[in-house]
């Protein structure tokens, strides 16, 4: 049954070979792709809720020798999370791009990113991260070139330099690991590892690399000009998808390899760069005068709130309140895919029909599309952190864990944060529900519009109501790299 490792990565990989043959068959093998990789995770998710975490070595070589698959709890997760916003950003790119000269070449990049983001969540070898690293920060540079304009390839240009360069500074890291251990399996490497030169600078070049992919404060600054100027679809992944990777490595990382070279010191300089994220995204966000910038800058906020959890998990004993606050992390990180997601796509709607995304001149929204204006305000919800969306949850815990910790500084940050949010989202919706003509006379509900809201009840709802499914899953997840 482990066989079901491959299938995950296998799908969208022959699904973006077909669509490369076939471009006028492009978005129905786009599509049917993903919806197919979505049943292989299901299929993998199964498995692992009930038998715990998995590992595969293709090809029938050992690890360190061959490649290997390992599932657990968190990778299950993050796969959960990748296949259903891949499922609702493919029916909406369907519509999309239905009219557009580039739309095979769309599907063919689109599906080789869910090939390198399923890779990269399931692979158990340090280099075998790299590789999928690199896919996916290739795959996602391209698409970011689809908008055409000057701006976008610009900004394409600058997110493909810095990201070669997180890459490369990975790459070395990797390269000290293997030369210090002569192994690049993370469960092996996971009880060798120990405090010295070798694993901190191999940890820093690594953490380096992955901080730039992150867009955490201050190498943030390729961020908001490559998501707010991609088409919309490709806006939704990148911020919903991509950033969330290199995050999952670093947790990967920190949690599991590093465990024992991790300093307090060194987890409070992450925090510390996340609190001036939350702040700085948030307010850029408010003074932001386009709607996907105003979403851009809201990421970088979010992945702010994601870091600060590094300096209370690093305080906190291994235990029942250490895997309680990494579930909220979690949650925090799934809630805010999905609502972003959401975000991103209804602005796409938005843009369409108006023919700009200018915030001040969005009058009449509300009144128009309706059931887009709908799917701002719950996503706006679930960015804020108000009840019932998984971000209140997860921010509950993380306050909870700041008073167990005694780590007062983040108080103020989470409490200004919370209100610069609120305040750029009900800027917008002030501007939405106003009177005024800015998107033109009302429409009936299109297809496209669907996906936005299903994301975003998803990160309201389902994952409010079912949150405590995230805290009985990550537990499964092996820190020591994969082993159950």
């Amino acid at each position: 049954m482990n066989n079901l490792l491959i299938w995950p990565v296998a799908v969208p990989l022959l699904s973006a070979l077909l669509a490369l043959l076939w471009p006028r068959r492009s978005t129905w093998i786009g599509v049917l792709g993903t919806t197919l990789s979505l049943l292989a995770v299901v299929l993998v998710s199964r498995q692992v809720i009930e038998s715990g975490a998995i590992e595969l070595a293709l090809g029938g070589w050992s690890p360190g020798l061959g490649i290997a698959l390992r599932a657990d709890g968190l990778s299950v997760l993050m796969l959960l999370m990748s296949t259903l916003v891949s499922m609702a950003v493919a029916v909406y790119a369907s519509v999309y791009f239905s009219r557009s000269e580039r739309r095979s070449e769309f599907w063919v990049l689109w599906l080789l990113l869910i090939t390198a983001l399923h890779a990269l969540f399931l692979s158990g070898d340090l280099f075998n991260l790299y590789v999928t690293l690199e896919l996916l920060g290739l795959s996602a540079v391209v698409l970011a070139c689809l908008g055409g304009s000057r701006e976008s390839l610009q900004a394409a240009l600058n997110y493909l330099v810095l990201g070669l360069l997180g890459s490369m500074a990975f790459l070395i890291g990797v390269a000290l690991i293997y030369a210090g251990y002569g192994t690049l399996d993370m469960a092996a490497l996971a009880a060798a590892i120990e405090s010295g030169p070798t694993a901190w600078v191999a940890l820093s070049l690594m953490t380096g690399g992955l901080l730039i992919k992150s867009a955490l404060f201050p190498l943030h600054f390729w961020l908001p000009p490559a998501h707010s100027n991609a088409p919309a679809p490709v806006s939704a992944v990148l911020s919903a998808l991509v950033v969330k990777a290199a995050l999952y490595l670093i947790l990967r990382l920190w949690l599991a390899l590093f465990d024992e070279v991790v300093t307090q010191t060194a987890a409070l300089i992450l925090g510390l760069l996340g609190g001036i994220a939350v702040l700085w995204g948030s307010w850029a966000a408010l003074q932001a005068e386009r709607l996907k910038l105003m979403a851009a800058y809201s990421t970088v906020a979010q992945v702010g709130y994601l870091f600060l959890f590094i300096p209370l998990l690093a305080a906190l004993p291994e235990g029942t309140t250490r895997d309680v606050a990494l579930g909220a992390l979690v949650l925090l990180a799934l809630t805010h895919g999905f609502a972003k997601s959401a975000f991103f796509l209804a602005a796409g709607v938005i843009m369409q029909r108006a023919g700009h995304d200018r915030i001040a001149e969005l009058g009449g929204t509300a009144r128009a599309l309706p059931v887009t204006a709908f799917a701002l305000a719950l996503a706006g919800v679930a960015l804020i952190g108000l009840p019932p969306s998984g971000s209140f949850l997860a921010k509950w815990q993380l306050l909870s864990s700041v008073f167990i910790t005694g780590q007062w500084i983040w108080l103020p940050v989470i409490a200004v944060g919370t209100l610069l949010a609120g305040a750029y989202t009900f800027r917008l919706l002030g501007y939405a529900f106003a009177p005024g003509e800015g998107v033109g006379p009302s429409l009936s509900v299109g297809r496209e519009e669907i996906p936005a809201v299903l994301l975003a009840l998803t990160a309201t709802l389902v994952l409010g109501f079912w949150a405590s499914a995230v805290w009985e899953l990550v537990p499964i997840s092996a820190y020591a790299g994969g082993e159950g």
